[in-house]
C-alpha cells in the first residue's frame, strides 16, 4: 500500500455539499478533507444567501446577434482568474441583453467558468461597462453587498475557496461545474476590515492594470502610426478577381474567403515600405504532443494554448508524469522555455505571441511554436512580439487559417508572414514602453498574492 492516499470515511459522511452521496474516491482526497474541517471551525454562509441569483447565461444565442459594440457577453474564453480579456470578447445590443434581462450581471459580480478545459476560472466583472451578460456555459453571481465582492473573489481565488471548487467538479466524460454546488460554496464570515483592505489592494491592483494598459495600448498606436495603419480601414468588399494563375497556382487555395480585398489591401500597404518575412526574422521550433495519458495534476508544468495570451502565462491545468519525463528527458530538456523565446501559437487560437522573460523548466505543447530571434540588431523581440500580435499579423492569421472548421495555421504560410521592419530608434521606444507595461503586470500579480496570503492568514490562522 505504500505510496497510495487513503481516506477513511464513515458512509454517514459520504455526501456532498449539496447533500447528495459521493462515491468516488477522488472526492476524499485527503486536501478536500482538511479544507473542509478548516472551514467547519468557521461560521460560514454558502454563496446563494450571498447573492440575488447564481445562474447560467443565455443559452444557444446565435453569432447573428453578435455587434462590434454594445454590451460585452461574457464567455468562457473571456474569464481568466481573476479579471477578464477583453481582447476577445463580443457583444450584443441593448435589445438582446433586455430579452435576457434576469442574466443581466453589474460590475462587482462574479462569473464562473463552469465546462471545458478550464473549469472552475473565476473572474469579478470590473467597471469598463455599466452592465455584462453572459453565455450559457458560464455561471453567473449576482452579488448582493458588492463591497464584498472583492474579498469573496480572493477567497476563491485561495486554495480554501479553490479546493471547493475543484472538489466539486463531476467526475463524467466531461468535467463541468454544477450550479447547485456553486451555491452552496462555503464562505468564512471574516472581520469586516480585512474586507476592507482586500477592497483597497483590489482597486489599488485594478488601477495598476489600467496603466499598464494604456503603455500598451501606446506602444500599439505608435507601432500601427510608423507603418501608416493608424486609419487604417479594412475593406468591406465582398468581391475581388482573380485569375486561374494567380490565385490556385500561385497560392494553392480555392476558398473565396481567402482573396477577400482586405487582406490584399493590408499586405500592399505593409510592403512599400521596408519588411521581411517571419521565417527569416526568426528561428522555428516544434513542441510535442505527449498525449493525455501521460497528464498528471503534478510534474512538468504543460503549457497549452488556452494557458498564455499576449500579456502573461497562466498556472497550467496539465502537468506531465515524472515516468514520462525520465523516459524522454534528453527530448523534453531541448524543449524547456528559455528566456526571449517567444511562443506563437499555430492552433485553435491562432497568432497569439507572448515573449518570455525568464527560463522556465516547463514545456509546450505541439500547438505552440518556438520563435528565436536571429538578429537583435535588425529586430528586437519585444516589438517582433507586438507586431505579431497586431491588427496586421491577426489579419493574415485569419486569411491563411479561415479555411477550416477547426483553426490551423501551416508552418509554411507562417513563415510567409509579413513583418514591417521600422528604425531602429522606433523599435527601441517600442520596446521599452513593452517592458514598462509588463513591470506594472507583474506588480499587480504581487499585489493580487498578497491578498490571497492575508485571506489564507485569517481563515488558517484562527482554525
Amino acid at each position: 500500500m505504500e505510496g497510495l492516499e487513503i481516506s477513511e470515511i464513515l458512509l454517514s459522511n459520504a455526501i456532498s455539499i449539496t447533500g447528495e452521496n459521493r462515491w468516488d474516491s477522488e472526492y476524499y482526497l485527503k486536501k478536500y478533507i482538511v479544507n473542509e474541517a478548516i472551514l467547519l471551525k468557521h461560521k460560514t454562509k454558502k454563496l446563494e444567501e450571498l447573492s440575488k441569483f447564481v445562474k447560467k447565461g443565455i443559452f444557444d444565442l446565435s453569432p447573428d446577434h453578435y455587434i462590434e459594440n454594445g454590451i460585452p457577453l461574457i464567455r468562457t474564453s473571456e474569464i481568466k482568474n481573476p479579471t477578464i480579456d477583453f481582447s476577445t470578447n463580443i457583444y450584443i445590443s441593448d435589445e438582446v441583453n433586455q430579452g435576457n434581462n434576469k442574466t443581466i450581471l453589474l460590475p462587482n459580480d462574479l462569473v464562473f467558468t463552469k465546462i471545458g478545459a478550464y473549469i472552475g476560472d473565476i473572474a469579478l466583472l470590473p467597471n469598463n461597462f455599466t452592465q455584462y451578460n453572459f453565455s450559457q456555459n458560464v455561471a453567473g453571481v449576482s452579488i448582493l453587498n458588492k463591497n464584498h465582492s472583492a474579498f469573496y473573489l480572493i477567497f476563491f481565488l485561495s486554495n480554501l475557496g479553490k479546493n471547493q471548487i475543484l472538489r466539486s467538479i463531476m467526475l463524467s466524460g466531461q468535467g463541468k461545474l454544477e450550479l447547485n454546488d456553486i451555491r452552496n460554496y462555503r464562505i468564512p464570515i471574516v472581520p469586516d476590515e480585512l474586507i476592507t483592505k482586500i477592497k483597497i489592494i483590489m482597486k489599488k491592483r485594478e488601477n495598476i492594470i489600467k496603466q499598464s494598459q494604456s503603455l500598451y495600448q501606446k506602444a500599439e498606436d505608435l507601432l500601427l502610426e510608423n507603418i501608416g495603419l493608424n486609419n487604417y480601414k479594412p475593406s468591406k468588399k465582398s468581391i475581388n478577381i482573380k485569375t486561374l494563375k494567380k490565385s490556385f497556382l500561385a497560392k494553392g487555395r480555392l476558398d473565396a474567403e481567402y482573396y477577400l480585398l482586405k487582406y490584399e489591401e493590408i499586405i500592399t500597404k505593409v510592403k512599400k515600405q521596408p519588411y521581411e518575412e517571419l521565417g527569416n526574422l526568426v528561428g522555428i521550433k516544434k513542441s510535442i504532443e505527449p498525449g493525455s495519458d501521460v497528464y498528471s495534476d503534478t510534474g512538468l508544468p504543460f503549457i497549452r494554448v488556452a494557458d498564455y495570451n499576449k500579456f502573461g502565462l497562466s498556472t497550467p491545468d496539465k502537468y506531465l508524469t515524472d515516468s514520462f519525463c525520465k523516459e524522454n528527458a534528453n527530448l523534453l530538456q531541448d524543449l524547456y522555455l528559455k528566456k526571449e523565446t517567444i511562443l506563437f501559437s499555430k492552433d485553435g487560437s491562432v497568432g497569439t505571441a507572448y515573449l518570455l522573460k525568464e527560463n522556465m523548466e516547463a514545456i509546450t505543447s505541439g500547438a505552440i511554436l518556438h520563435l528565436t530571434v536571429k538578429d537583435k540588431k535588425k529586430i528586437l523581440p519585444e516589438y517582433l512580439t507586438l507586431v505579431l500580435n497586431s491588427f496586421l499579423v491577426q489579419q493574415q492569421a485569419e486569411r491563411d487559417a479561415g479555411g477550416s472548421i477547426i483553426l490551423h495555421w501551416r508552418i509554411n504560410e507562417i513563415k510567409e508572414v509579413i513583418i514591417p521592419i521600422v528604425p531602429m530608434d522606433f523599435q527601441k521606444e517600442i520596446a521599452n514602453l513593452i517592458k514598462d507595461s509588463f513591470k506594472l503586470r507583474k506588480e499587480s500579480e504581487k499585489l493580487l498574492e498578497e491578498a490571497k496570503e492575508m485571506v489564507e492568514k485569517e481563515i488558517e490562522g484562527k482554525s
